[in-house]
């Protein structure tokens, strides 16, 4: 028998103005306070929807959910990517893209290690891998897609992402001290030093997400634009799978989140003052993804949590070490920039946000500009590399 909940799971009005009201508390939150940028508005949403489910104040399951899986989801990707003009992120971003390119490879080195490690302990691994590999080279919007591409449950998602959170909280802490140990500067190149001293404002992201010109036109056009990529890109993608052409070309094609990602990249790179020129779209995308972070904490449990959150911490953990490591030693050995490996180190497992704002913190002006190009690159790359890996490494361990 379901349980009775405060909200019916047939009030839809109700339940999209929990999560639209949920989601932008919790962006408020992360811009007033320093605490709760800490802990970052995605999670705030996530923890609050799943203490107001857990406590049955709204249902654990709702058609209103569905339509966050099927619209939200896929529309919040183009509008991260507009910024994605690939001859512009090689050419502005200088040295931090090839750092970025070794912290990612980090990224996937350290997923193969946790998955040979311990596949056999984690439900739902491949998708989980998928997961790991998406946010850890491109950030949230990338464990969405991952999720929804490879359909890991409410349960072992909300498990993943509290554990996710609670370890990049800890990795950005080494990532902001790595700078200020001597051992580091005497063997790396450093040419960023702080011009600004501490960081204006009550939090970062408030410092990052400062009011922007935005007009009707804008919103209009980024609206329409999208709904075209996602439509035609899943028409696509279902046509692919209904076809009879080889497994391998389905693998790709037949994924509408690369189709989404590819057909959402070439034209940001073909007509770039276009896309540029459409203010608003990186707001728009980052507060659908916050929604999305609320409809992954409803159903989840906190007993299932305290469960599998450790083990998938564990497994986290060894990717972020790996992404970390890697970067170090190949950064030394092509002699890159170690303010731009850490901002790289960052970019991957935090997205182009929280990169941007630990420039702001250290007054690394510089690389502001690169930190956010090399991270909407990440949120291209993410996609790609997280399909990879989930089924190349499903093909050798035979994962479910």
């Amino acid at each position: 028998m379901d349980a009775v909940t405060l909200v019916k799971p047939d009030d839809g009005l109700l339940l999209w103005t929990f999560m639209i009201g949920w989601a932008a508390v919790s962006v408020w939150l992360e811009q007033k306070y320093r605490w709760a940028a800490t802990l970052s508005g995605c999670m705030i949403a996530l923890l609050g929807a799943m203490l107001a489910a857990n406590f049955g104040i709204v249902p654990l399951d709702a058609p209103a959910y569905d339509a966050v899986w099927a619209y939200v989801v896929p529309i919040a990707v183009p509008l991260l990517l507009f910024d994605a003009d690939i001859r512009r992120i090689k050419r502005e971003s200088g040295g931090a893209f090839i750092a970025f390119h070794i912290a990612a490879l980090g990224t996937m080195l350290g997923t193969i290690i946790a998955t040979v490690l311990l596949h056999r302990y984690i439900p739902e691994i491949k998708g989980v891998l998928a997961m790991f590999t998406g946010t850890y080279i491109g950030g949230s919007v990338n464990l969405a897609a991952m999720r929804d591409a490879f359909g890991v449950s409410p349960e072992m998602t909300s498990a993943s992402i509290v554990a996710d959170n609670f370890l990049m909280a800890i990795y950005f802490f080494v990532l902001m001290l790595i700078p200020n140990l001597v051992f580091f500067r005497k063997r790396y190149r450093v040419s960023h030093e702080n011009v600004t001293g501490e960081a204006v404002g009550p939090t970062n992201a408030a410092r990052f997400w400062e009011r922007s010109e935005i007009s009707l036109l804008d919103i209009a056009i980024c609206a329409a634009a999208t709904m075209i990529i996602v439509t035609v890109s899943t028409k696509f993608s279902d046509f692919v799978n209904a076809s009879g052409i080889p497994d391998l070309l389905k693998l790709f094609f037949g994924q509408k989140y690369l189709v989404i990602t590819t057909v959402t990249v070439a034209l940001a790179t073909v007509f770039p003052s276009f896309f540029r020129g459409l203010h608003g779209a990186r707001e728009l995308g980052t507060f659908l993804i916050h929604i999305f972070f609320v409809v992954i904490g409803v159903p989840a449990s906190l007993s299932m949590i305290l469960e599998r959150s450790p083990l998938l911490f564990v497994f986290a953990s060894v990717i972020v070490l790996s992404n970390l490591v890697v970067s170090l030693i190949l950064g030394k050995l092509f002699k890159i920039d170690l303010h731009e490996l850490i901002i790289c180190c960052n970019a991957t497992v935090g997205g182009p946000t929280t990169a941007a704002a630990m420039c702001i913190t250290k007054g690394w002006n510089a690389l502001i500009v690169p930190a956010l190009l090399v991270g909407v690159w990440g949120y291209v790359l993410g996609n790609y590399c997280g399909v990879l890996m989930a089924n190349l490494l499903s093909y050798l361990f035979i994962l479910t």
